[in-house]
């Protein structure tokens, strides 16, 4: 049977052990996040063409 003094230095130790542990909140922001981007995009666009429909293309004829 634990003694009026054993028992109260477990009390003490089981009080701080719990007061010591770490809170963590994640609350979102009152404000909006506002997220700004320059973005430069540039493409190419390659056309091959065989040469026999280049041929008609250039054909006066049809056009």
């Amino acid at each position: 049977m634990p003694t009026l003094p054993t028992a109260a230095i477990g009390l003490a130790a089981l009080i701080s052990v719990t007061g010591c542990t770490p809170t963590v909140k994640i609350e979102p922001p009152d404000k909006p996040i506002v997220i700004n981007l320059n973005v430069k995009i540039e493409h190419e666009i390659k056309i091959k063409v065989d040469k026999e429909l280049d041929e008609l293309l250039n054909n006066d004829e049809l056009f």
